[in-house]
């Protein structure tokens, strides 16, 4: 029988870390809001504000406060 084990190194993160991690991405990607075409944020992909949210958890609940720069997949602005 073939058996899959788990990383011994794999840790938890806390709740605290997670909240201030979820609350900084919520800051800096702004949720757009159904029949409100002025609020959210259109800059950033989900992988950004999931890279963003790695960079946070990484830092221990703490990141600068500019947001990453646009994926480089993305098509500039114009």
């Amino acid at each position: 029988m073939l058996t899959l084990a788990a990383p011994a190194t794999a840790s938890a993160i806390t709740v605290e870390v997670a909240r201030a991690c979820d609350a900084a991405v919520a800051k800096a990607f702004p949720p757009k809001q159904i029949g409100n075409p002025a609020a959210g944020s259109t800059k950033g992909t989900a992988k950004d504000q999931r890279e963003y949210f790695q960079k946070c958890v990484a830092n221990n609940g703490k990141v600068d406060d500019a947001p990453p720069e646009a994926s480089k997949d993305s098509k500039p602005a114009k």
